[in-house]
């Protein structure tokens, strides 16, 4: 290798070290990866550093640990992968930080510069395939340009909508020197609300006599949550959330109606229909909070709409609201409440209670289940955690249970994909307690779902992430069964899973394991887990048959059968 004269200085730097002085600089304490020889270079560059590095088992579990502590700070969750294979494996974490707007940065080793174009080993073209998942992704080629590009690059996933970035690194870039300045911190520049529209907003609230929130998407603080809670609830204003966004309101709440996902409260559906001002903040009403895109209009969404949102370019995107505010959750809640507080609140306490007894009767009581073990066991005990708990799940329908009936009390609390990736509870989990290890964190995982990603138990258990899984065993993919019912009633293919015993297999990685088999055994097997202060599993062993809370496989069967 080559040595450019002007960087043989007493102060030039090789590009690794360059790299990890530039996360330094952006206060970066934690990184999560796979090491590889690609970027073998940046490891012992971090081995003289204070970050730590998390060493993972799979890149997917790597790059949902780093996706899920990028929710719970606000700033980019960082992961570091091989080239090829490595980076592919981590693609399904950068997809659900797309989704969800999540601020993360996936560096991923590259071949030599040199090389390039000519399939080399393992060699991929980044910007093609990441291209379409994330905000930005690019190739470093000069080490001089590492301050200025990774700088540029913490900018771009936090500001307007947040998201992943991809950078790529040359091996051979990583060694080569440079002499250059390290970047300061980048701060993220927030969009505030032009003021007309916030006088023009406060109008339409005091007029309005049925208004509804829908809070949603990212960008959101503990103390912004719970500022724009007190003003629903001065204002008699009922909250309602978009999928798997729950903890951005206080379930106990007495303005809180509910969650607008899979299988969403009919009451609280038709309450949307129903109101003469919906307020839209932070979130787009995709596809699942929209139940398919059927309960607004588009592009005329069919009921006076205010959007608030940090992207230019969603506003409008879907829905023609009636006002259109660009701004940060954050920023809007911080430059808007003064003058909305003076809006006059219209004749709304019935309107507010009637949508908070919907919610209560929809979400109080667990309806029993088929099979020995209750569903209503586990709700019970998560629900008497201390209110700081963070619950972590992926995908399944396992997950219906925890969605509906659990009180999310506290921003911070609920790590969840909106994208319905499975196996991102357990990393999730393993992600959330090493960063927060004082607060108590519980991953819930299907069968199907835990083994996408039940090795990073092992990283629980050598980093020391005493976090409690509870793995719901039904022995298939249960949400595709149903569905499987629905559409072709009694030919199950494919969606048959055989299980290993995950209690022996969490006390095989170094944990704890208990398995739940008959009722009144899970409060003592989950406490059990909670005390050893050792990575721990419940296995509870769910009848087929509770499909969802409300409905059975047989019963499913039974109806399509009738109806074809």
């Amino acid at each position: 290798m080559t040595v450019p004269a002007a960087a043989t200085s007493a102060t030039a730097r090789t590009g690794a070290r360059l790299l990890v002085a530039a996360l330094e600089a952006q206060g970066v304490g934690m990184v999560f990866g796979v090491p590889g020889e690609s970027y073998l270079p940046v490891l012992d560059a971090l081995h003289d550093s204070g970050i730590r590095f998390i060493t993972c088992r799979q890149e997917g579990g790597a790059a949902i640990m780093a996706e899920a502590q990028g929710k719970l700070t606000g700033r980019p969750g960082i992961c570091f992968v091989t080239r090829g294979p490595g980076a592919t494996n981590a693609s399904a974490g950068i997809h659900i930080a797309q989704q969800d707007a999540t601020p993360m940065i996936l560096f991923v080793g590259q071949v030599a510069r040199d090389m390039r174009q000519r399939g080399a080993f393992q060699e991929v073209d980044y910007s093609a395939v990441f291209g379409s998942m994330t905000k930005w992704a690019f190739e470093i080629d000069n080490p001089a340009r590492i301050p200025e590009l990774v700088s540029r690059a913490f900018r771009v996933a936090c500001q307007g909508r947040p998201g992943p970035v991809v950078i790529a690194l040359p091996e051979d870039m990583l060694a080569e020197l440079a002499d250059v300045a390290d970047a300061a911190i980048t701060p993220t520049v927030e969009a505030f609300p032009d003021p007309a529209a916030i006088n023009d907003l406060a109008q339409r609230l005091a007029a309005a006599e049925r208004p509804l929130a829908i809070l949603g998407g990212s960008g959101w603080t503990t103390e912004t949550a719970a500022a724009f809670t007190a003003f629903a609830e001065a204002h008699q204003i009922p909250l309602a959330v978009e999928f798997r966004r729950q903890m951005l309101v206080n379930a106990m709440s007495e303005s809180y109606a509910g969650d607008l996902g899979f299988g969403a409260n009919p009451a609280l559906l038709a309450r949307v229909k129903q109101s003469d001002l919906v307020l839209l903040l932070g979130g787009t009403m995709g596809e699942v909070p929209s139940q398919g895109y059927e309960l607004l209009g588009i592009p005329n969404p069919g009921v006076p709409l205010v959007h608030v949102h940090p992207g230019a370019e969603e506003l409008g995107r879907v829905y023609q609201a009636a006002l259109s505010i660009q701004a940060s959750p954050r920023a809007f809640v911080t430059a808007a409440l003064p003058t909305l507080a003076h809006a006059v609140p219209g004749p709304r306490a019935v309107w507010r209670e009637a949508a908070r007894a919907a919610y209560r009767a929809w979400t109080d009581d667990v309806p029993a289940n088929p099979g020995p073990v209750q569903m209503a066991e586990v709700v019970a005990a998560l629900r008497a955690l201390p209110s700081s708990a963070v619950m972590c799940n992926g995908a399944g329908n396992y997950a219906i249970w925890l969605h509906r009936f659990h009180r999310y009390q506290a921003y911070g609390t609920q790590l969840a994909p909106t994208s319905g990736s499975m196996g991102y509870g357990l990393p999730a989990a393993v992600g959330a307690k090493l960063h927060q290890p004082d607060r108590t964190v519980v991953a819930l995982a299907g069968d199907g779902c835990f083994l996408m990603h039940g090795q990073e138990f092992a990283t629980a258990v050598q980093h020391g992430a005493a976090i409690v899984a509870i793995v719901i065993d039904n022995g298939m993919y249960g949400t595709i069964r149903m569905h499987q019912e629905r559409e072709f009633p009694g030919r199950v293919l494919g969606t048959q899973l055989y299980s290993p015993d995950f209690a022996a297999l969490a006390r095989a990685y170094g944990g704890v394991g208990f398995t739940v088999e008959k009722a009144g055994e899970f409060q003592a097997a989950f406490d059990a887990a909670m005390a050893s202060g050792r990575p721990a599993l419940v296995h509870v062993r769910l009848d087929p048959e509770a499909i969802t809370p409300t409905s059975t496989l047989s019963g499913i069967r039974a109806k399509a059968l009738a109806g074809s």
